[in-house]
């Protein structure tokens, strides 16, 4: 699909839905240089975990460390998993959750069901060397097949054929995203970060939020937001709307949505760059709660020492390193509102960075697109 940014150059077999679709095309006192920039890099992967490289010890090095959640992923899913890189690149998958639970209720616009959903799903390919990256965000409404999973509380689900990919969070949880993301791609998911809707909005707040330009007006009063077309800072209630909007923007399907995720991302991570976090050690405190108490981790990095191990691996990757895509899907021809996976140019992601090389452009043209691309960038 073309909902990709300008590549940065120098960058197999996914089980798929067996359901077609149709091929018609869809409508800064400044730190040093490195720690800033692996500082910087993590706010993408885990918005907001840049915050971290200030805190001290004691006290409230202590306080981060319990405010983090973590799932042991390598527990649950065994070693029947695809093999690992060995060649110092990695994938890391990162969720955006909409659980109607608790703060979340209000903001997810439900009842609190005790349900939860991966609203936004993105995989990351951190290329060898760590000086640029790949982004893959997966349309929640794809019809996948979802393999057999275990929840959180040890109930066994069997497989599902031609499921929405976020009913697989919904069913059993983040080892159970994991392990379907891995059968679609057949690439071992090393890392796992999820935020929720609460936390990303008070960490937008937290930081001052986030400026960006829109050339058109989005009004949608599901995702309650209501923006004229120009230069707009976010704050963290209109940056959870937009993107979360479906609505407002392009066809109305989650594949516009997703191109305003990662027009957002990359306008956050350029606002980041010219925050000064060091020379306010409140708000660093204030930025560093907030992000450990949005986000759960993979057990390997469950902790501050190992976040700042895994965000100074980050150093030197910016919007500008960064290339993002939506996975090739095409409409389903049964059901509007749902997109399968187009096989042949899935394929030749999974396979270009199992290889970690740079993915095809031939991989996104013909695809479906959400007609939103252009709508916002980073002002």
């Amino acid at each position: 699909m073309s909902a990709e940014s300008t590549p940065d150059p120098g960058m197999e077999n996914g089980s798929t839905s067996s359901r077609r679709g149709s091929t018609a095309k869809g409508r800064r006192r400044k730190p040093p240089t490195g720690r800033r920039r692996a500082l910087t890099a993590t706010a993408w992967t885990a918005a907001g975990i840049v915050v971290l490289g200030g805190t001290g010890a004691g006290y409230l090095y202590f306080k981060l460390n319990d405010n983090l959640k973590t799932v042991d992923i390598n527990q649950a899913l065994g070693t029947d998993r695809p093999t690992a890189a060995d060649n110092g690149s990695e994938n890391i998958l990162v969720l955006g959750s909409d659980t109607r639970a608790g703060g979340n209720k209000k903001l997810g616009g439900g009842t609190d069901d005790g349900s939860a959903r991966s609203d936004t799903a993105m995989i990351v390919h951190v290329y060898q060397g760590h000086k640029k990256a790949s982004v893959v965000s997966i349309p929640r409404d794809t019809l996948v097949d979802r393999p057999e999973c275990t929840d959180p509380q040890g109930a066994e689900h069997r497989a599902a054929h031609n499921v929405m990919f976020n009913e697989s969070y919904g069913t059993g949880g983040a080892a159970c995203a994991v392990k379907t993301v891995e059968a679609l791609t057949g690439l071992r998911m090393d890392h796992y970060l999820e935020v929720d809707f609460t936390g990303f909005q008070k960490l937008i707040d937290d930081l001052g939020g986030v400026p960006v330009t829109t050339t058109k007006a989005i009004h949608d009063p599901n995702s309650h937001l209501n923006l004229a077309a120009g230069t707009h800072t976010l704050d963290g209630q209109q940056a959870l709307g937009l993107v979360r909007t479906r609505h407002g923007v392009g066809d109305g399907s989650d594949l516009g949505r997703i191109q305003l995720q990662q027009a957002f991302v990359k306008a956050l991570l350029t606002q980041v760059k010219q925050v000064d976090l060091f020379g306010d050690p409140k708000k660093l405190y204030d930025l560093a709660d907030t992000a450990t108490k949005a986000v759960t981790t993979d057990s390997e990095i469950g902790s501050v020492n190992s976040l700042l191990s895994f965000a100074g691996g980050l150093k030197g990757i910016g919007a500008g390193q960064m290339h993002m895509i939506t996975m090739p899907v095409q409409y389903d021809t049964a059901n509007a509102n749902r997109v399968v996976i187009d096989e042949a140019k899935a394929r030749q992601v999974w396979n270009a960075l199992r290889a970690d090389r740079p993915i095809p452009d031939s991989a996104t043209k013909g695809t479906a697109t959400g007609e939103a691309k252009g709508v916002v960038s980073a002002s």
